[in-house]
């Protein structure tokens, strides 16, 4: 009889696992996670307010800022770490991979086989040497072989999207994922202080210049954001490139599956997966862009929407650094973060260069 009572009391009237009440329509953990995608909403929404007031500060870069300052200032940082918590990071973890298949609606096949197979090849070799050099920089730097691992995706590849999808199909905590993303967002943005800086002393054409953007900066926010200071013809090459690095995203974190698969333990039942389901929409929504199908409208769409899902998982990821838990990796972590954004910026800049000729 006691299992009967325990049973009807917690379907709550057999709702099938739906809280009662006036709120009865939402699911079991809505209550928990309203809080935290209440707070990210409220700031995404600063966010494009200063990207709209400083066009040179991308949304999603401002995102992060905020979550950062959120999670240390003491006003803030209780309700971050408390009530927050949950929905943040629900955002960090589920919106970015929503963020990430989005993103795939952004990628044309047709852009790029326009570039011709030489600068495929390029930027396909910049992306792989700096990938491996990146690992190697950061494991001499004594970090975790996970942190590497993240940190080469993301400065490979695109940022924090790549970090999420690379983070999925290894199996690594959402935790472990703070340092990458913060890394790579702190030196994508100072690409876009220093790399116009330097197109005039190293006597770059704007075509140079916007190859090189897309070749080395990390995040689409970013290399926009970059390439425009050199006008229209930069900014159309710089996204080009970069979004054949994002093409990339792809099978690198098949390769990873793979090679997680390869060294899983012998016997164990649940084998992680080669390629994440995010990661095969974010494949689909490519091949969908590629068919020349989708009206403007469907991708403007999308794109807002994906700036929206991105932008909410990076506050959440943001909202998660401890400035106090930072310093104590942080001086080795960052030293690391800069020497390979220096090697992934010599490599783009010589592909650039190659690529223009």
């Amino acid at each position: 009889m006691p299992e009967k009572t325990n049973k009807g009391s917690s379907a709550s009237g057999g709702d099938g696992g739906r809280r009662g009440g006036p709120r009865g329509w939402l699911p079991r953990d809505a209550d928990r996670l309203f809080p935290g995608l209440l707070t990210a909403a409220v700031a995404l929404a600063g966010a494009f307010a200063v990207h709209a007031i400083v066009p040179a500060l991308p949304a999603m870069t401002v995102a992060v800022a905020l979550g950062l300052l959120a999670a240390n200032l003491p006003g803030t940082a209780v309700w971050i770490a408390g009530r927050a918590r949950p929905g943040l990071d629900f955002a960090g973890k589920h919106l970015m991979r929503g963020g990430i298949i989005l993103l795939g609606l952004k990628v044309s096949i047709m852009d790029i086989l326009g570039l011709g197979w030489l600068a495929m090849v390029l930027i396909t070799g910049v992306v792989l040497l700096g990938f491996g050099g990146t690992y190697f920089l950061v494991r001499l730097f004594r970090l975790p072989r996970e942190t590497a691992l993240l940190v080469a995706t993301g400065f490979s590849i695109c940022g924090a999207s790549a970090i999420g999808a690379m983070a999925a199909v290894r199996r690594i905590r959402h935790v472990d994922t703070v340092l990458p993303v913060a890394l790579v967002t702190l030196c994508g943005t100072l690409a876009i202080g220093l790399l116009p800086l330097l197109m005039h002393p190293l006597q770059l054409s704007p075509l140079a210049f916007g190859a090189w953007t897309g070749a080395s900066v990390h995040d689409v926010g970013q290399v926009v954001a970059t390439a425009q200071t050199a006008g229209t013809a930069a900014l159309g090459i710089a996204v080009v490139v970069k979004l054949t690095r994002v093409l990339l995203l792809a099978p690198v974190v098949a390769v990873a599956g793979l090679h997680h698969r390869a060294s899983t333990a012998a016997g164990q039942h649940a084998l992680p997966p080669v390629i994440p389901l995010f990661v095969i929409g974010f494949v689909a929504m490519v091949a969908l862009r590629s068919t020349g199908w989708l009206p403007g409208g469907v991708l403007d769409a999308g794109a807002g929407l994906q700036d929206v899902l991105l932008g909410a998982a990076l506050f959440g990821l943001g909202s998660a650094v401890r400035i106090r838990t930072l310093l104590h990796t942080g001086a080795r972590a960052l030293l690391a973060a800069l020497a390979a954004w220096l090697l992934i910026a010599l490599l783009g800049l010589a592909a650039a260069l190659l690529i223009t000729a």
